[in-house]
Parts: structure tokens; sequence; C-alpha cells
């Protein structure tokens, strides 16, 4: 693929992301913000919606042929062979209780492939993004936007283990494999959602498994750990965001992750 349509799409993603994210930031720990459940038991409220809707528009306006799969407005069909995958608020249960580790996600596929992703953090004051072939990058506390790398750390017991939900281990039957990553780490931490996978993209965590992730959800995650040196997986180690679940890792402990997660 040519760099110059990534190049653009990678660049409006950003803007649109940081513009929408750090919109939800008027209605963050908003005593009278109003919570809705969603057919699926998930929380969602208005400022998932405004800020899906903002994304929309704003890449709608840009690529008018390119696809959209949003979590909160449904799909737009398109003729480029581009995709977006939008999760306005990914981490909303974090969001309404004013814990700032949620972020915005904007994904860009061609065909079935991830191509470029961003994770933009409005509360925690961190971006990570990237796209095929161009690298990866990330910016924190309006900082300068420097190279993001995965840590070099080969030694499980060195590392640090992320998760988004214990839960979600004993919803699909797999708490073997919270308890024997756990039990193998260093450090255990649900700093779940987005937020664990950019740790692992900048080098501030070696795992991140999540049981269970939807495309708008895994869309970015690919081209940012891979351009950061690291893999993105589902369980079984194929590199896909199609996949349901996910596997973060910074490359040297992939095997001994994959070992655990694809067991039966």
């Amino acid at each position: 693929m040519r760099s110059e349509p990534l190049r653009a799409r990678l660049e409006a993603a950003v803007a649109a992301a940081r513009e929408a994210g750090d919109g939800t930031l008027a209605w963050f720990r908003r005593p009278d913000l109003a919570v809705e459940t969603k057919p699926d038991r998930s929380p969602v409220t208005v400022a998932d919606r405004e800020a899906e809707a903002l994304l929309r528009r704003r890449l709608e306006a840009a690529f008018p042929e390119d696809g959209i799969v949003g979590e909160e407005l449904g799909t737009r069909d398109g003729t480029s062979g581009f995709v977006w995958t939008l999760d306005p608020i990914d981490g909303t249960k974090s969001f309404v209780q004013g814990v700032p580790l949620y972020g915005t996600l904007v994904g860009l596929l061609h065909g079935d492939q991830a191509v470029a992703g961003v994770i933009h953090c409005p509360a925690a004051g961190e971006t990570v993004y990237a796209a095929r072939g161009l690298g990866a990058r990330w910016q924190a506390g309006g900082g300068p936007v420097r190279p993001a790398r995965v840590s070099a750390g080969d030694d499980p017991a060195a590392a640090v283990f992320c998760t988004t939900s214990v839960e979600a281990f004993r919803r699909v039957g797999r708490e073997d494999v919270f308890r024997t990553l756990s039990e193998r780490a260093r450090l255990t931490r649900t700093w779940g959602d987005c937020y664990g996978y950019l740790l692992v993209a900048t080098g501030r965590a070696e795992i991140m498994v999540d049981p269970g992730l939807a495309l708008w959800d895994a869309g970015p995650l690919l081209p940012i750990l891979e351009e950061a040196g690291g893999t993105f997986t589902d369980w079984t180690g194929n590199a896909t965001v199609h996949g349901g679940n996910g596997v973060a890792t910074n490359g040297r402990l992939a095997g001994m992750v994959l070992a655990v997660t694809a067991a039966s």
C-alpha cells in the first residue's frame, strides 16, 4: 500500500480522536451525568454518543468514500476499501466512575487488515498512534512526540501483566489463564481497557490480555503494537483484530503468554 493515503488518514484520525476525546472531558466527573444500560448490559452516556458523532463527522468529511463501524452509531458502507472502527469511550465504566483510564479509539482497516490506529486517553493526557510502515508515536502530558517502543524485558518474573477484568476470564471459563499469568508475572494490575495496551506499546507493561474484544476495541491495537516492536494477536496466536479476544506483548514474552491462552 502506498504511504500517502495511509499517512493522510492517520493524521486525520489523530486530530479527530483528540478533538472527540477531549470533548468527553466536559462530562467527566460531572455528578449530573446520566448513565444508560445497553442490551449487552454495558453502560453508555451522552458523552459516548457525542464523541462518536464528532468522529464520524470529521472522518466522513475528509474521506466520504470510506466505511465506518462504530460502537454506538452503527455501520456505514464505503467504496474505497478503507473502513474506520470507532470506540468513542473505551472504558465507559471507568469514565462514569471518574477514573482517568479510558480512551477514544480510532482504527483503520484496508480490506480485513488493520493498517492504522489511535489511542487517545484525554484524562490521562496520553496519545499513541501508528500506521503500517510509518512507525508508532507517543505523546504524554503535552510533551514532545517521541517514538513508541515496547520494553526489552524477556523474563516473565519481571513482567507487568495487565487486563481489564478478572470476571471476564470467569465468564469464558478460563480463570486458569489469569491465575497462571498472575503467578508468573512480577506485578498484575487491572489497568485495563485501552490503557493497558497503551502501556505495553510504550514499554511500561509487558503483557495485556483480554478474553473479549469487539472489532472497535481491537481495531487500532495491532498496528500500534506491531509498529512499536511488539505483538497483538488473538488467543491462538493469529495476528488479527477479528478474533474476539486479544493478547498484546512486547514480543519477547509472546510465546510464553500464548502457550497459556491457547491451551484448552
